[in-house]
């Protein structure tokens, strides 16, 4: 397990970077967008990955890595915009920006520190290729959790399903740096 902590901190100070970096090029412009938008960006990442794995080829010259870093990055917007809603102030202040990150990536952490307990981590024999359709399914709950009103009557809600995302993207980064080691 310490292993899997370890590997899984050094993947969130990537994605926080590349995050953070964005916040003071860009603002928090992504304010605007509604949870549902930021599902469907997250959405085109997950498609794209699938799209590639399955033809072996990219034409774009994207990594596959960066898709799941944007993954991580547009379900942390996601999870920051469901608590502050879209009312709330639209330009935030970047030590505040970096305290939210801050606090959904170890919420996920935790998470992934129970679950782990209790599968045993198994996610380290599965397949990239199965954690990527595990977001897409994740994508397609969380759009029909939206046409239901954010409503379920004995599922998780968005907040969780957004949280799991972040997990199999986070796993799915450490498998494909483990398979960089190897070659």
């Amino acid at each position: 397990m310490e292993k899997t902590i370890s590997q899984y901190n050094e993947v969130i100070t990537w994605a926080k970077d590349i995050f953070m970096k964005k916040a003071k090029d860009y603002g928090t412009a992504w304010r605007i967008l509604r949870t549902t938008s930021l599902t469907d960006q997250i959405f085109i990442k997950a498609n794209r990955i699938r799209s590639i794995e399955e033809k072996g080829v990219s034409k774009v010259e994207d990594p596959i890595d960066l898709e799941y870093i944007g993954i991580i990055n547009y379900c942390i917007m996601a999870l920051i915009q469901l608590e502050l809603g879209s009312d709330d102030e639209l330009e935030m202040p970047i030590d505040k920006v970096e305290s939210l990150y801050d606090a959904k990536f170890q919420l996920a952490q935790k998470l992934m520190t129970e679950k782990n307990h209790d599968y045993g981590e198994a996610w380290r024999d599965m397949r990239v290729s199965s954690m990527t359709d595990l977001i897409l399914m994740k994508i397609l709950r969380i759009k029909q959790i939206e046409e239901n009103d954010g409503k379920t009557i004995i599922s998780e809600g968005l907040d969780a399903n957004y949280t799991d995302m972040i997990n199999y993207a986070v796993f799915a980064l450490i498998k494909l740096e483990e398979e960089k080691v190897q070659l």
